[in-house]
């Protein structure tokens, strides 16, 4: 296996994705903002809005944005009233949102660095973190659920996404798709570094393409209850421009909403 500095890698490969305007780094519009200013808004965790009924009033909350730079989430729900935070590994993508913060007159407090580790924030410092669709680009989920509990106040919600792990079974090679057929070839948990030929590591790491992890729904969900955060609500999504033969047949996308009940 090609020694690999998985934190810096990542880095540079979501720098460059943000850089090509990817689908998770096209910042909001003006108009979206000032919609949000009159109480006309929505996130996203999944492709469909996110339930209103999951976040419920956010006026004054404070609220981490985890792993969720990219100019939309934040602005939004800064322009909506909350006080928020936005922490995510690539200096490009909080710059998205830095960009709508100076351009909305919104204020945003961006910080920099890996999920895994949220010492720089105090205990119980936020009433909700959300957490969209990227955990698998750290190999230790465990230590996010974690920190994303010691840093809720009690009463707290975490609203998580994430891929369904059946997704990262099937063999890729493209000839397979053509015939419509799904050829299992991995077991979960899944791991780029692991898992992958070395000719395909070693292209994925001079292509800068991040690195990825297919965690188990054990570690997604139970991950989160081991903390002492309690499953309050959860739902599934297709996804709607298929990128493998099998996401026609099972949801991609997993949300969950997730309470701290006490300290």
């Amino acid at each position: 296996m090609p020694s690999i500095d998985l934190i810096a890698h990542n880095n540079t490969a979501w720098d460059q994705q943000s850089k090509q305007n990817s689908p998770w780094s096209q910042p909001v519009s003006s108009e979206q903002v000032a919609a949000a200013r009159q109480g006309e808004w929505q996130i996203h965790l999944t492709p469909s809005p996110l339930p209103h009924k999951w976040l419920g009033n956010i006026q004054g909350k404070n609220i981490l944005c985890l792993a969720s730079a990219g100019g939309q989430q934040a602005p939004i729900l800064a322009a909506a009233g909350a006080q928020v935070t936005v922490f995510d590994l690539s200096a490009e993508q909080l710059a998205k949102d830095k960009m709508v913060a100076t351009r909305d007159d919104l204020a945003l407090q961006l910080e920099q660095g890996d999920m895994q580790d949220l010492s720089r924030f105090a205990h119980a410092s936020f009433d909700l973190i959300i957490h969209p669709i990227s955990n698998q680009y750290v190999p230790d989920i465990e230590r996010v659920w974690k920190e994303c509990h010691r840093v809720l106040k009690a009463g707290g919600a975490l609203l998580s996404s994430f891929f369904n792990p059946v997704i990262f079974i099937a063999d890729r090679d493209p000839s397979y798709a053509e015939q419509g057929l799904i050829k299992p070839c991995y077991k979960l948990p899944y791991a780029d570094i692991n898992d992958l030929e070395p000719a395909a590591l070693q292209h994925k790491i001079e292509q800068q393409q991040a690195m990825i992890f297919g965690h188990s729904l054990l570690s997604q969900i139970q991950g989160q209850l081991q903390t002492g955060l309690v499953l309050a609500d959860y739902f599934e999504e297709m996804q709607p421009y298929p990128r493998f033969e099998i996401e026609k047949y099972i949801p991609s996308f997993i949300a969950t909403r997730s309470i701290k009940l006490n300290e």
